[in-house]
């Protein structure tokens, strides 16, 4: 039995002793415990402590795998014994905010379903895959300033659309969301990042929602593709989730059809097998997994360096939208009304095809853990508001 009484703080809830995500709270950084956090300042970590002394993530995200590791195991002593350490002090995970200082910021588009359903949408008489999407992970440079913490009001963009008589502007009528799954980077820089050796440079995992306006998008893409209609928000779940946590979730990625290039074969398994729920103001539309990702994480960090663009603390990327091959796992709105050609109810009796002012997405998802325990990744709140 562990000192902490908190009912959700057991193996069988997302947030129990195999999860301990990190964040940061008003008392500074924190481990997050069922429905409360811990505050590690004043802990007796050893040569850990000098990490977590602030009120950032930013020093433990610098320090590297080899101190990840050992405050981890440390922290799970702490949490499973019987008896409180001395200076432990629990605090209420509601002022938890941005744990680390967004650097770069990478989104791709790796999920094989969710680029053939695109394709079919906006290329019915063509190929639904374009030619290079089985040979690489595509990708794009997003905005790292408008990454948010979770619970932040969305603004709906204003931008150019496309009219019967030229482009009209004003705020966009398509707004969508995507549910991914981002990667928060550590360790020390690098660049051209092997797939043997890119776990070395992630920290953790998190539930990220990278709002799109679909209206905005289709009018402004090509040639360089997402601009506007991506750069106005991203959010991000509170609590970072340390990727050893998810040792006993690694799967195989789907098999692609093409042999690849050598820098983008891997020795080991890291798909994940993550499910997201998506609710829309209280109704769950969408269960996408994670594990039909074509393109795994060190993948896709190996193709963002190998071209000798570095890595550093700080970085995020995202998977993309996850969506899997059953219309109740389609991570987005565009797919899930299909282009807006089937709207979907919700349990109010209301139906949606994009987002209404007002309306509130929540994202949440969890993992297996060891024996039959589950790894929860934080959620990602979001409520819609006008321009």
């Amino acid at each position: 039995m562990s000192w902490i009484s908190d009912p959700n703080f057991s193996e069988d809830q997302p947030f129990g002793p195999q999860t301990l995500p990190y964040g940061v709270v008003d008392g500074g950084v924190a481990v997050r415990v069922g429905d409360r956090a811990l505050l590690l300042k004043s802990l007796a970590l050893g040569k850990c402590s000098e990490y977590v002394q602030g009120d950032s993530l930013d020093p433990l995200l610098k320090a590297g795998r080899p101190v990840w590791s050992v405050l981890r195991a440390k922290l799970r002593e702490i949490v499973t014994a019987s008896s409180a350490p001395k200076g432990a002090e629990l605090v209420g995970i509601e002022t938890a905010k941005l744990p680390f200082t967004v650097g770069d910021y990478v989104d791709f588009y790796s999920s094989r379903h969710h680029a053939e359903n695109v394709g079919k949408m906006f290329r019915p008489d063509g190929d639904a895959l374009t030619p290079n999407w089985t040979h690489l992970p595509i990708g794009y440079h997003g905005r790292a300033g408008t990454v948010y913490v979770s619970g932040t009001e969305i603004v709906r963009p204003n931008g150019q659309k496309r009219g019967s008589e030229g482009p009209k502007f004003g705020p966009s009528e398509r707004l969508d969301i995507e549910a991914e799954v981002g990667f928060v980077c550590g360790g020390p820089q690098a660049a051209r990042v092997s797939t043997s050796r890119a776990a070395e440079h992630v920290f953790g995992v998190a539930l990220v929602n990278d709002w799109s306006a679909r209206d905005i998008q289709a009018w402004e893409y090509q040639p360089l593709g997402p601009f506007l209609a991506k750069s106005f928000a991203t959010s991000i779940g509170a609590w970072i989730t340390p990727l050893e946590a998810f040792s006993v979730a690694r799967v195989p990625t789907p098999p692609l059809p093409n042999k690849l290039h050598d820098y983008l074969t891997c020795d080991q398994p890291w798909g994940l097998d993550i499910t997201i729920t998506v609710e829309l103001n209280d109704t769950i539309v969408a269960r996408p997994p994670f594990r039909e990702m074509s393109w795994s994480f060190v993948q896709q960090l190996a193709h963002m360096t190998v071209n000798g663009a570095t890595v550093r603390p700080g970085d995020l990327f995202a998977s993309g939208t996850v969506s899997g091959p059953e219309k109740n796992e389609r991570g987005s709105f565009l797919e899930l009304s299909w282009g807006g050609k089937e709207p979907f109810k919700l349990d109010d009796g209301s139906t949606r095809s994009f987002l209404e002012d007002g309306d509130t997405v929540k994202l949440t998802a969890t993992a297996p853990g060891e024996g039959g325990s589950v790894v929860g990744l934080a959620e990602v709140v979001g409520t819609v508001r006008s321009a």
